[in-house]
């Protein structure tokens, strides 16, 4: 079977598991699980042969033209480079990782069917955008992830929170995608292509003719998508759906798509450097303030969320500085390590009976109740922070050691931005390692070494769930060894770190996480003057009904979805008077709400208004004048033949008269 086919089959698999699904799920129930599972592990290995034949070389290209459209030509066509093929494996894993764990997780789950479907539809959408060699058929894929995720975060649709989540992060993404759809048209109208073959060859020979304004229309949808600043607030909201679902977005769909876009488009950016400015200064905005707000969240996942965001800053940063490789190398292992975070914050999550740091930190005992997550949860989270040698160390000094050369002049001539982009992404990296390591060591000293009452004891997890935690504890582990090998699927830049950011880079984040421990030894003996428990879940429920009360429950226990009045905070401590602003997201929400949401709403008032007390008014005043011009008429219609025989000489004789006066001149 040729390495095009095989390609063909990987998005094709998952997208056939989902179209079963949905036509079997209510019928057959007994298919639901094999259809979820066994699909997307084939496409995973598939993907995996796809990779390995690859191997770093050429790019393979293949298409098909569709219906002619009369201008510029749609193909169906594949791009397989370095990029695309493992960028393909790390979705097949996490999702394949992701239906496993969601058979424990949501094992007795009326809507499963309808989930599991939704699931392998996401990721046959994700597969399609990685894969594609068109951009219009690359669209596909990007909008199909957007209803996807519009379903799937709303799955607890029965809680307030999870309805205006999905809504919201249905509606901020497509205001991304407004402009995006506009600078795909501008850019194949400039290059007469779809193909990103032809445009990346019309960039090469500088016929675009607006490559500014194109690239900054593309970084719209790209903020949205990958939830960068402005467009990031939809993303903290959405940790109201399903766990597995968190984890899906997270490390391998959806909010990768934005940067493996830029990544595969990355000449078109290059061509403008006011469009490379712009992008640094936002991911130096994203990845600081995430942070920030990281060590704000009360909520397990919410903290994990803004720790996403502030991880594709790093990604955007490293596209800024135009060295892709290291941005889909972090993309890569950042993928392993977050999928692993979230999915073992489920556990988390079942065991406590809240998703509440607050009530975790009055909790003892939990690390013992689920060892699997705890230990892979300190694999996780030690890669996350980058310490050596775990895979996010490499990943990130990856972006350090390219931002450090562009700051440094290093690249010379052939250097892609000015030396401020460099400057910017490198002190807003080493800055946000800080941040990372504090609000890292917050989560686990809040977890797992709770004071006060026994945890709940759920029993043993799922070993489904459990499983999972330890496949993706070994790239989290070991993913950075690969640093020196894999540099010809990644155009073949060295993606080793330099002994200047490694000592930077781990000496800053073991500060952070130093000040964070001493500060938590100060603050963890004031915890037993407030009692504060939310622990709204039963221990016989199952996984999913416990995070859906945790959900739920939040708010009416501390007043705040995001925050909790927890004095024995390290975070309150550290962030200072910052700290109510950090846990509102920098009120990012009510400066929309002000500057958009009320206008609206306003002007929508208005036209209800005018509708109703104007338009109506003559609608029903043309509705009246006619009765009455009815009611006229009728009162004429007397049936008697003398009266309009009368009438009919009467009007003549007026008529006649208006003659005569008229032709007298009077």
């Amino acid at each position: 079977m040729t390495t095009t086919t095989l390609a063909v089959l990987v998005p094709l698999l998952p997208f056939l598991a989902a179209a079963g699904g949905l036509l079997l799920g209510r019928t057959s129930p007994g298919f639901t699980r094999p259809l979820a599972v066994l699909p997307t592990l084939a496409a995973t290995v598939l993907a995996v042969l796809v990779a390995v034949r690859q191997g770093g070389g050429r790019p393979i290209n293949a298409s098909t033209q569709l219906t002619p459209t009369g201008s510029v030509p749609v193909d169906l066509a594949l791009y397989l480079d370095g990029f695309a093929v493992l960028v393909a494996v790390l979705v097949g894993v996490v999702a394949s990782c992701v239906q496993i764990y969601s058979t424990a997780y949501l094992r007795d789950d009326p809507r499963y069917p309808s989930y599991a479907a939704l699931v392998s539809l996401f990721t046959s959408a994700m597969l399609l955008v990685v894969y594609s060699g068109d951009l219009m058929v690359l669209l596909v894929g990007w909008e199909i992830m957007g209803i996807c995720s519009y379903f799937l975060v709303g799955h607890y649709w029965e809680t307030p929170e999870a309805r205006a989540a999905s809504l919201k992060a249905f509606l901020v993404t497509k205001l991304g995608d407004v402009p995006f759809l506009f600078g795909l048209f501008a850019l194949a109208v400039d290059a007469g292509t779809f193909r990103i073959t032809g445009i990346l060859g019309a960039v090469a020979t500088g016929a675009i003719d607006h490559p500014t304004l194109v690239a900054l229309l593309l970084l719209a949808g790209v903020a949205g998508k990958s939830a960068q600043f402005p467009l990031h607030t939809w993303l903290p909201d959405a940790m109201a759906g399903p766990t597995p679902v968190s984890a899906l977005i997270h490390a391998a769909t959806m909010v990768a798509a934005g940067v493996y876009f830029v990544a595969r488009l990355l000449p078109v950016f290059a061509a403008s450097a006011a469009a490379l400015t712009v992008l640094a200064v936002m991911a130096a905005i994203t990845m600081v303030g995430s942070a920030l707000a990281a060590l704000a969240q009360d909520d397990i996942k919410r903290v994990l969320a803004y720790s996403t965001i502030s991880q594709l800053g790093y990604m955007s940063g490293a596209l800024a500085v135009g060295d892709r490789g290291a941005a889909v190398f972090h993309l890569l292992s950042h993928g392993a390590f977050k999928a692993l975070l979230f999915l073992a914050a489920g556990v988390i999550i079942h065991a406590a009976g809240t998703n509440s740091l607050a009530a975790m930190s009055r909790m003892s005992g939990l690390a013992k109740r689920i060892p699997d997550a705890y230990w892979t949860m300190t694999i996780a989270l030690l890669a996350l922070v980058a310490i050596p040698p775990f895979a996010g160390f490499f990943s990130k000094e990856a972006v350090l050691v390219a931002a450090e050369r562009t700051a440094l002049g290093e690249l010379g001539q052939s250097a892609p931005a000015p030396a401020a982009v460099g400057w910017a992404v490198l002190v807003s990296g080493l800055l946000t390692a800080l941040l990372t390591a504090a609000y890292a060591a917050r989560l686990w000293l809040l977890a797992f070494r709770g004071r006060g009452a026994e945890a709940p004891d759920h029993g043993r997890q799922p070993a489904a769930m459990t499983a999972v935690l330890w496949v993706l504890a070994v790239p989290s582990l070991a993913f950075g060894l690969t640093a020196g090998f894999i540099g010809d699927w990644l155009d073949g830049r060295p993606l080793q770190p330099t002994l200047t950011t490694a000592v930077l880079g781990t000496g800053v984040a073991l500060v952070g996480g130093l000040v964070t421990y001493a500060t938590w030894r100060h603050t963890t003996a004031l915890a037993a003057r407030v009692p504060i428990g939310a622990v709204a879940a039963h221990p016989e429920a199952e996984p999913a009904v416990s995070e859906a009360e945790a959900i739920s429950s939040h708010e009416p226990v501390y007043g705040d979805i995001a925050a909790a009045p927890d004095p024995a905070d390290p975070g309150r401590l550290l962030l200072g008077p910052l700290h109510r602003s950090a846990a509102a997201g920098f009120h990012l929400d009510a400066v929309y709400r002000t500057l958009f949401v009320r206008p609206v709403t306003a002007g929508a008032e208005l036209v209800r208004f005018l509708d109703r007390e104007v338009v109506d008014t003559y609608v029903r005043g043309a509705g009246t004048g006619t009765t009455w011009l009815g009611w006229l008429v009728r009162r004429a219609q007397t049936g008697n033949v003398q009266t309009y025989l009368s009438a009919l000489l009467a009007g003549s004789v007026v008529l006649a008269i208006a003659v005569v006066l008229v032709a007298a001149g009077v």
